[in-house]
């Protein structure tokens, strides 16, 4: 049900085999692996331990990704988005009654966010949001907040690697089941971002459309060669000892 990627076991499986799989954890930690994300963690130890911790799911959520695995000769079946991910937990959440908490994005996009999810999903009990721009040294009026409303959910909108520190530094503290970094996921829902095409997304062509919108993100584009590379000399020298 795995891909080992460098250090990193990569969720193989459908949609519907990784929620059956999550639902199993007490807690757990849902990490969007695109190159970037991964990238990341190589490079810091604090992340590395948190996406390799028994607590760890990492999705498969990059063309890239999906490149690395072929590369290694096990390749993922299905691209797993970290935005379809949310909202299926999101319906779980609404269907069993359980809460979720909403911490990310500008205020103005998060307020639009929380409203249009409560249009979507009326039923759903959004116990807290506060935006993203705090710091992760100084927020325990956050943490307080979080703890209080006891969400099922913890969906955080900062970016990586912020969200990902966030996750990794407040994780044991807080007492969420379910905690997920979804990037740009509250633009999305807040209709300040559109996905791509659907014939984008299924070609894995959703980063293009991304950088066409955003040009800046281009220069985010250089992780996924870089990983690659490192997959690459990886296998190779694995290959030498087989």
């Amino acid at each position: 049900m795995f891909t080992r990627l460098l250090k990193y076991n990569v969720f193989n499986g459908s949609k519907s085999d990784l929620m059956n799989y999550i639902d199993k954890f007490s807690k757990v930690n849902i990490v969007s692996g695109n190159p970037e994300v991964l990238y990341n963690g190589l490079k810091d130890d604090a992340l590395l331990k948190n996406f390799t911790n028994a607590n760890t799911v990492i999705i498969p959520d990059g063309i890239g990704t999906l490149l690395a695995s072929k590369i290694v000769g096990v390749p993922i079946r299905q691209r797993i988005t970290g935005i379809e991910v949310m909202e299926n937990i999101i319906k779980k959440c609404e269907e069993e009654g359980k809460a979720i908490y909403l911490l990310g994005a500008k205020q103005n996009v998060l307020d639009v966010c929380v409203t249009n999810l409560k249009k979507r999903y009326p039923p759903l009990n959004i116990s807290g949001s506060h935006n993203g721009y705090f710091d992760l040294d100084d927020c325990e009026s956050i943490l307080t907040d979080i703890k209080s409303s006891a969400p099922y959910a913890l969906f955080v909108a900062m970016g990586t690697p912020k969200q990902d520190i966030f996750i990794s530094q407040n994780m044991n503290e807080l007492p969420c089941s379910i905690y997920m970094g979804v990037g740009g996921s509250f633009d999305v829902f807040a209709g300040k971002v559109k996905r791509a095409p659907k014939w984008m997304i299924a070609l894995g062509l959703e980063w293009l459309y991304r950088v066409i919108k955003e040009p800046s993100r281009i220069k985010r584009l250089i992780s996924i060669p870089k990983f690659l590379l490192k997959v690459i000399a990886f296998n190779k020298k694995k290959s030498k000892f087989d």
